[in-house]
């Protein structure tokens, strides 16, 4: 028997004693050793997800060990070091075709349509081995920040489709965690600007202490088209990443960019009001280029677990709260109250 935490429907999750999944010969058995909060996970325990139906073990964000590795798996022992890209594409419809599994038409994911992280073991589907998901955690990166690989490799996701480079001004919009995953990404990728903005002052005062951006803009007393224009001599910024849920922000981002500038809307808005007004004269007669970006592939997720390894981005910084297993309700409200990063729960019985 293992324990988990069980998403039994809005607003329940219970830590149960279930049994240790069963796997086939083209299958891995994981042991968890830490799991990372995401918004989706705690949007999911408040409102519940199109892509899951209760009771199922949620979390997707994880790292561990291989614990078991069935007869035709190949390339994995027992005592590996690994993570996982959550997302499993089918490999076969036209988006995976050309490469772009991220949106695949049946993509599947580890923590909706099977059971994720929050878990002591995490059974690998073949579907996820055969797309080659599972991915060794390279150099002795601990497990709490191995898991940040996930979140990393969407903001390298975004951050390819931006073409961000040196010599670029790159302009974030939105200070949380996936803003400051940017910030630190645009500063590896030779960045010659970085600023950061957010309507928050506590959520900057903590970006300041976290990462390092040529200006902090705070939103709440100056306005963003002043600030960035002043910022860059009144070209505006190369790169405009909006990673915060705020059709205003999608609005001011067009109005800030460079000339031939790129504009990212990273952070998706709300259902209720999922639209925003653009001014497409502007987007017209600057020349941008503007365009979403969600997910990731495992490609990009290797690419984050490398940037760990050599020491260009810092994961651990990012790391700012650790509960066990059993506290994971903590664990959640930890991640509600934003006021810090990510939230890890760890699988180590308490004594």
């Amino acid at each position: 028997m293992m324990r988990a935490a069980v998403y039994e429907g809005i607003g329940t999750i219970a830590i149960r004693e279930v049994p240790v999944p069963a796997i086939g010969d083209g299958e891995l058995l994981v042991r968890v050793k830490a799991c990372a909060v995401c918004g989706t996970d705690v949007r999911t325990f408040r409102h519940g997800s199109d892509l899951v139906r209760p009771p199922v073990i949620i979390g997707h964000e994880l790292a561990g060990e291989v614990a078991e590795v069935g007869g035709r798996v190949r390339g994995f022992s027992v005592g590996d070091p690994v993570t996982i890209e959550s997302s499993t594409p089918c490999l076969a419809c036209p988006a995976c075709r050309s490469g772009w599994y991220n949106i695949c038409d049946r993509l599947q994911g580890i923590g909706f349509h099977w059971d994720g992280g929050f878990a002591e073991y995490l059974k690998v589907p073949e579907a996820s081995l055969s797309a080659e998901c599972l991915l060794p955690i390279p150099g002795g990166l601990p497990a709490e920040q191995a898991c940040l690989s996930e979140p990393f490799a969407c903001a390298i996701n975004g951050q390819e489709l931006s073409r961000v480079g040196a010599g670029d001004a790159v302009a974030v919009i939105g200070a949380g965690p996936l803003g400051c995953m940017h910030v630190e990404l645009a500063n590896a990728a030779g960045a010659r600007q970085v600023l950061l903005a957010d309507l928050l002052p506590d959520r900057l005062a903590l970006a300041r202490r976290t990462v390092r951006a040529d200006r902090f803009v705070d939103l709440s007393r100056e306005r963003l088209k002043e600030a960035v224009l002043a910022a860059t001599g009144g070209r505006g910024a190369e790169v405009v990443i909006v990673a915060a849920p705020s059709a205003t922000a999608q609005e001011e981002a067009v109005e800030v960019a460079a000339p031939r500038g790129r504009v990212n809307l990273f952070g998706g808005l709300p259902r209720s009001t999922p639209t925003a007004s653009l001014n497409s004269n502007t987007i017209h007669y600057k020349e941008l280029s503007v365009h979403g970006a969600f997910g990731s592939v495992a490609r990009q997720q290797r690419a984050a677990l490398e940037l760990f390894a050599s020491g260009k981005v810092n994961p651990a910084k990012f790391v700012t709260a650790r509960f066990p297993l059993d506290r994971i309700l903590e664990a959640f409200a930890a991640s509600e109250a934003k006021s810090g990063y990510r939230v890890v729960v760890t699988m180590e019985r308490q004594p």
